[in-house]
C-alpha cells in the first residue's frame, strides 16, 4: 500500500524530520490455537498484521481494518495487550519515523486468509510450534507477549 495521503501532507511540511505515528499490530488466534501471519513484500519476513491508524479512527477500528485489508480475515478486537514505541526507523528516502504501537488480541469472525493487498506475498494460519521462517525481528517477542497475556490475563502495564 502506498504511503497514506495524510503522511505525505505532513512530510511536505516537516521533510525528513522524525514523525511519531499511531500504529496497530494484531495477534489473531483462531479456535484451534493457530496464529495468523503475513509474509511481508518489503522484506520477505513473516509478521503479525500491522499498520497505521488513519486520522479520526480508533485504534481498535484501525486494527480490524488492517487485518481485513492485509489478510481477508474479519476480526473482533478483544483486548489491548500492550502499547510500546519502536526504535526510530530510517527509510531509504531519509524519512525518520517512530511508531507508537497498540498491540491487540483479536478473534477471527469471518473471511478467509488470502493476500489482500500488495504489502504481503503470502498469508496463512500457523501452529505456534511450527512458525514459518524467516520471522520479522519483533514477531517472536510479540507472540510471547500475547501468550503470556492469554495465560495470565496480565498486560505489560500490570508488571
Amino acid at each position: 500500500m502506498p504511503t497514506p495521503e495524510f503522511i505525505l501532507a505532513l512530510r511536505e511540511k516537516i521533510g525528513h524530520d522524525e514523525l511519531w505515528l499511531p500504529g496497530v499490530t494484531a495477534l489473531v488466534i483462531d479456535e484451534t490455537g493457530r496464529v495468523l501471519l503475513g509474509q511481508r513484500a518489503d522484506n520477505g519476513r513473516w509478521a503479525l498484521p500491522s499498520g497505521i491508524s488513519e486520522p479520526g479512527e480508533t485504534m481498535a477500528a484501525s486494527c480490524a481494518r488492517e487485518v481485513l485489508e492485509e489478510t481477508g480475515v474479519e476480526v473482533e478486537v478483544t483486548d489491548l495487550i500492550s502499547i510500546s514505541t519502536t526504535e526510530p526507523i530510517v527509510y531509504p528516502n531519509g524519512d525518520r519515523t517512530v511508531f507508537v504501537d497498540h498491540f491487540f488480541a483479536c478473534r477471527p469472525t469471518g473471511g478467509e486468509a488470502v493476500v489482500g493487498d500488495d504489502e504481503s506475498l503470502a498469508v496463512g494460519w500457523f501452529e505456534l510450534s511450527a512458525l514459518p521462517e524467516p520471522l520479522g525481528p519483533a514477531t517472536p517477542r510479540l507472540i510471547a507477549e500475547g501468550e503470556k497475556f492469554a495465560v495470565t490475563g496480565r498486560t505489560l502495564f500490570d508488571r
